[in-house]
């Protein structure tokens, strides 16, 4: 247990290098298959993993809310993981992964944990086209030294939260306090984001604020268009922020991560004016230092629109400034 748990803060300065670690674990046997599939979260996610607590079930919780669970005095909700996926465990729930996801704290039930694997982003591949669950995000493909091959199903622990967990489902497009932005005419937001939930969120956030937008499921795919409307702008004699006028995007996505994506914005002479807002449940001081080191002009680690608006606003208004 030790193992999984130890120099979780060193693993998160993957990041910088489109890498990340993936915490394998198992749910037991699905509905439609006797086999236990591996499924996987980053580690960037992960606080600890705790052997199974004594659960207090709190009046009016139903599955798969388990009930609330006290670690270091700290309270927080238990979620049966396997029972949000459809799994039966085979041996029970032993295992509690403590896990922060925007700047809150939960616990999610598994049956065992397997392994922590080192991937580059670009082993990963979005599943939106491939797999029916509305919890899985993207595919991890992964090779052992001895050239054996297996795939691990990563869970949109967005969706998932926001399916059990009633709090902010909701866009209050009226908390918005912002409601002018530096933007050029015909300039549009670049949104890179790989769930679902999210990417619907911040869509009506940022209608809200009057901010065109192009989304997009990945950070590659983001990347390639970026590129693509730079070429078009060069063309037409045009800077690139007659184009674009914001990049908004995730941490963790398929392909190439956000960390990345804004580098190679910033590293790029003719696009490191487009001002970059990282948004990501991804809470935490590493995450806020790696901000600060890939050059972004802004830090969202939870949806909250007034907030993004705010942060927006700011990184627009700090880069017409400049």
């Amino acid at each position: 247990m030790d193992s999984f748990q130890k120099d979780i803060d060193e693993r998160a300065n993957l990041a910088l290098s489109n890498k990340f670690e993936l915490l394998l674990f198992r749910l037991g046997a699905s509905q439609h298959d006797s086999k236990s599939e591996l499924y996987g979260i980053n580690v960037f996610k992960l606080r600890e993993i705790v052997p199974m607590q004594k659960i207090n079930r709190a009046a009016g919780m139903v599955s798969p809310l388990l009930g609330v669970v006290n670690i270091r005095d700290q309270i927080m909700p238990v979620i049966d993981l396997p029972a949000a996926l459809g799994c039966t465990p085979q041996t029970g729930l032993n295992l509690l992964l403590i896990t922060e996801y925007a700047r809150s704290t939960q616990a999610f039930a598994v049956e065992a944990v397997d392994n922590i694997i080192r991937l580059d982003w670009s082993q990963v591949h979005t599943a939106e086209a491939g797999v029916s669950s509305r919890n899985i995000t993207s595919i991890a493909s992964m090779e052992d030294e001895n050239g054996n091959k297996d795939l691990a199903l990563v869970l949109d622990v967005e969706q998932i939260l926001y399916d059990i967990i009633p709090s902010g489902r909701n866009v209050d497009v009226a908390a918005i306090k912002e409601k002018s932005f530096a933007l050029k005419p015909g300039a549009i937001a670049i949104v890179a984001e790989d769930s679902k939930v999210a990417r619907s969120m911040l869509e009506q956030g940022l209608k809200g604020m009057g901010i065109p937008t192009q989304m997009h499921t990945t950070g590659l795919e983001a990347w390639e268009n970026i590129q693509s409307i730079a070429a078009e702008a060069k063309a037409a004699g045009q800077s690139i922020t007659d184009r674009i006028g914001l990049v908004l995007t995730d941490i963790e996505m398929p392909e190439m991560d956000g960390f990345t994506l804004t580098r190679n914005i910033k590293n790029e002479a003719t696009l490191k004016q487009i001002p970059v807002v990282i948004h990501s449940s991804l809470s935490g001081s590493a995450n806020e230092d790696h901000v600060r080191k890939v050059g972004a002009n802004g830090y969202v680690a939870k949806f909250d629109v007034a907030e993004l608006s705010e942060v927006i606003h700011k990184a627009l208004a700090d880069v017409v400034g400049s």
